[in-house]
């Protein structure tokens, strides 16, 4: 049926807007919960290896306080260069699994907030006086906007380091032919503003007007709003981007 094809049809399915190879994850969740995964990907993920992107991470670094935006940035990160920790910084993560990506990278302590999102991570004591501080932004072209000028309006001087970008995809025929065809319930997973986005700029009429039918699981209060205004009537709200939080909230919604 798709690229999550198997010996027979799943009893649902969550249909996918993450990048291009990074549906795993996901499709292991659904599966614990007898669902399939169908890849509706907008996008690929792409590491900026040049001198400026090395540049730019290498004065984010050094830093007083360092934050990383999501997993993609912090392996991107890593793959640029080797990332330990300077005496009396502090990391900051948006969330438990950018704070995975970190750890995993050498990184421990990374700070990071229950509410994983911008708002949550805004919320954070630590951040709250930022006064004569440099604060390093790991992250990627577009996609937390509020954090700069939220950041800066409490007297931080952002470095910004952009370490992968987004770059646009067209979903495979097959893909576009399985949501067309699918008999079987499914919600759609919205983890990123952008993504969804792009999505409703970019999908045939039929399978947005498809996937605008569906219960949508969103993974914070702001995406929920979002995809409302886009078309998407059937919200539900998941505590996270993470993949598990995700899919409870899946099954959720088709209860």
């Amino acid at each position: 049926m798709s690229s999550s094809s198997r010996s027979s049809p799943a009893a649902w399915y969550v249909i996918s807007l993450r990048p291009r190879g990074g549906n795993e994850g996901l499709r292991r969740a659904a599966a614990r919960h007898g669902g399939g995964l169908l890849a509706l990907s907008p996008w690929k993920l792409q590491t900026l290896d040049d001198a400026d992107s090395r540049a730019g991470l290498r004065a984010a670094l050094a830093a007083s306080r360092v934050m990383f935006t999501s997993p993609a940035a912090a392996h991107a990160a890593a793959a640029l260069q080797p990332m330990r920790p300077l005496p009396g910084q502090a990391w900051f993560a948006v969330g438990a699994g950018t704070a995975l990506a970190l750890r995993r990278a050498g990184v421990d302590g990374v700070i990071s907030p229950e509410r994983m999102d911008s708002e949550g991570l805004l919320a954070l004591p630590e951040l709250q006086r930022l006064h004569d501080t440099t604060l390093g932004l790991v992250t990627a072209p577009g996609g937390r906007g509020t954090l700069t000028p939220a950041l800066q309006a409490r007297g931080a001087r952002v470095i910004r380091a952009d370490v992968y970008r987004r770059v646009p995809v067209t979903p495979s025929p097959r893909a576009l032919a399985a949501v067309r065809g699918l008999a079987a319930p499914a919600v759609l997973a919205v983890s990123s503003g952008e993504a969804l986005q792009l999505s409703v700029d970019s999908l045939p009429a039929d399978v947005l007007a498809r996937l605008r039918a569906l219960p949508v699981a969103a993974a914070s209060e702001r995406l929920v709003e979002l995809a409302r205004a886009l078309g998407f009537p059937h919200c539900h709200r998941a505590p996270s981007a993470r993949p598990a939080d995700l899919i409870e909230a899946a099954v959720t919604a088709l209860a």
